[in-house]
């Protein structure tokens, strides 16, 4: 059992940046697959980066080049860096845990919202 409790989100204007922050508890985080979603109102959700447990990362084209995802094992925690952030950016954004290599994420934070004003 994994629970994510994700931080850091808020209101920014267009061109600023932001930094998202995932905490796990309740399993080995660094045997997890972790991914960052969002879902934009009457949008579907979307991967936006994910990270395996042996740091390789891989993003939507829509982000590529603004967004940086990471991990730092030792805090159980997964970052996600944005930058040059655009309004369509705004979002509720997830953090979701998956067992390394399955692609199947079935735990998931609450979420946090990102809101960028132009």
């Amino acid at each position: 059992q994994v629970q994510l409790k994700e931080s850091g989100g808020g209101l920014v204007q267009a061109g600023e940046s932001l930094r998202v922050s995932c905490l796990a508890s309740g399993s080995i985080f660094s045997t997890n697959d972790m991914g960052w979603y969002r879902q934009a109102p009457g949008k579907q959700r979307e991967l936006v980066a994910a990270i395996t447990s042996s740091g390789s990362t891989n993003y939507a084209d829509s982000v590529k080049g603004r967004f940086t995802i990471s991990r730092d094992n030792a805090k159980n925690t997964v970052y996600l860096q944005m930058n040059s952030l655009k309004p369509e950016d705004t979002a509720v954004y997830y953090c979701a845990a998956a067992p390394t290599g399955s692609q199947k994420y079935d735990y998931w934070g609450q979420g946090t919202q990102v809101t960028v004003s132009t």
